[in-house]
Formats: structure tokens, sequence, C-alpha cells
């Protein structure tokens, strides 16, 4: 199961009772952390996040709003005791940054932390059940964007057909991989009658702060469900393009190039409280939108 929860959805200023950027990703009993604002701690006790089943971090860029929660989170890492290595996939200065901190508090990590600069778009994780992709967006400094696509997985034997049909054990792997099975008598029976279709792959998009870019939709095209931010209604579009943000219309924009199934709203504005004209505005250029809720989990497809 692929799903994310949003742990903040609001910009820079936290109000309204909402905060800073941060959502995790569910592969399974896995976790992977998106962007860690001030707070983050807090929400995931708040809602139940275990965070020991972190073992990778995804920080977008070096705006505050979406990293000023990480060094206490590696600190909290180390006062429990943690083993395990964490990967951080970040913008290279990060590094000199965190360096500093620890060396400023006289601290040393009783875990492995793996760097890993961000730089052009492309693979930056994968194993047999997912991968994760980062592509650039357009921000003030520079930004990336990540996409989670679980793996193909093999197809499903049916044991009934496969022994009616004869099959040996021992040939399952092959009908898993796609491949007929060749009777005694020479008979050609075709995959589809012995096997099952495994579920399609899903796809979760994390667009990170940006402009309008109409390239990002390419960058995501498929994905089941996008997170986009839309920092403004579209009154302000000015100011939006001014600040390097979207709407909530543009926004909208991205996901209908992007052929996606689904779209969630964040990065709001401190200037909003109400959020109900946010999915109505994008909802009039693609229809199956939401407003991303704090401790809400979405699933992917």
């Amino acid at each position: 199961m692929l799903a994310v929860t949003i742990l903040g959805n609001n910009s820079a200023l936290p109000m309204h009772e909402r905060h800073p950027t941060a959502q995790v990703v569910t592969d399974g009993e896995r976790l992977f952390l998106v962007d860690c604002g001030e707070g983050t701690q807090i929400q995931m006790i708040r809602y139940k996040i275990r965070r020991s089943r972190i073992g990778h971090i995804f920080i977008s860029h070096l705006h505050g709003d979406h990293y000023y929660g990480l060094i206490g989170l590696l600190n909290s890492y180390n006062l429990t005791g943690r083993t395990e290595p964490i990967h951080l996939y970040a913008p290279p200065p990060l590094q000199a940054i965190l360096d500093l901190q620890m060396a400023a508090a006289e601290s040393r990590l009783c875990y492995p932390l793996v760097f890993h600069a961000l730089g052009e778009d492309g693979i930056l994780f994968e194993d047999t059940r997912i991968t994760v992709r980062c592509f650039r967006v357009r921000h003030s400094i520079p930004c990336w964007g990540f996409l989670f696509r679980e793996q193909p997985r093999p197809r499903k034997v049916r044991p009934e057909a496969a022994s009616a049909a004869g099959v040996p054990s021992s040939f399952f792997p092959q009908l898993k991989a796609g491949e007929d099975f060749i009777d005694a008598q020479g008979r050609r029976i075709a995959n589809e009658q012995l096997t099952a279709a495994p579920p399609v792959p899903k796809a979760y998009a994390y667009c990170a702060d940006t402009s309008f870019h109409e390239p990002i939709a390419e960058s995501v095209r498929g994905s089941d469900l996008i997170y986009h931010e839309a920092t403004y209604l579209d009154d302000q579009w000015e100011k939006a393009h001014a600040r390097h943000h979207s709407t909530a219309l543009q926004a909208a924009r991205i996901a209908r190039l992007a052929g996606a199934g689904r779209l969630i709203l964040g990065h709001f504005s401190n200037k909003y409280e109400a959020l109900d004209d946010f999915r109505e505005e994008a909802a009039t250029e693609f229809p199956d939108v939401e407003v991303c809720r704090e401790g809400v989990t979405y699933l992917v497809g």
C-alpha cells in the first residue's frame, strides 16, 4: 500500500493551527519523510507516526519552513539510541549546515547519517518495491520535487488452473515472469490462463515549492496522486509569480496536463484562514481535487 500522511500544510508562517511543510509517505511498514519544517516531531507524536520506521528523508530546498525541524529530529534519534542508518537526500549546502550545528553542540551521532546531494533529475533510491526520483521545479532557490513509484509486481499464479494444466511448481517463477507453459503434449497454454495480473503500480508526486512551470507535468506524468503547492488563490497570481509560488488554479492545470488521477493542494499562505475556496477554484480546471488536511492519510490510487 502506498499512502501519504500530511503533517504540515502551511507556508512559512505557522498560523490557523496549521504547520510548516512535512509529510510521510508509507510503503508497507516503511516510512519516507518528505521535508521537515518546525514542529514535525510534535506532529509525528500527535498523529502516531512511528519515526523509528523512517530510514530515508528527502528535503526539497533550504527555505526554513521545509527543514528547520530536521536537526531536532536527527538529535532525537541520537537520544533514543538509534543504530540504523538514516539516508538524507537534500541540496548540497545542507551537509555543511548540519556539520556546523553538530559541532557547535559538540555532538556526535550514534548512527550513520548518509548524505546524498541532490543534483540532476534522476533516481535517488530504488529497491524491489519502489523507486524514488527527483526532478527540478522552479523556485527562488534550487528546489526539487520527488516522485515515488511502485515497482511492477510479478503475476500471481492461479494454483487450481496451474494444477489442472499439469504445471510443476518448479515452473512457477517463469509463470510469474509472464511466460507461457508448454505441456507434455507440446501444447502451449497462455500465461493469462494460469495467472492473474498484479495490481497496476501506483505513483505519488510531491511537487514542492514552485511557480507555475509546465515541464513539471511531464516529470510527474500519469501519477495517481499529485501534491502541488497552492500558496495563493488566482486573484493573487501576480504575487504568486513574484514570490515563485503557484495558485490553486495553476496547480490544477499541472495536474490536468500530467494526466493525474487526483490532486491535493497544500502550502497555503497564512493570509487565508478558510481553505474551501482553494478546492472550488482548482475544481474548475481539475475536478478530482482536495485541500490537504493535517493528520489525514491519502491513499495513492
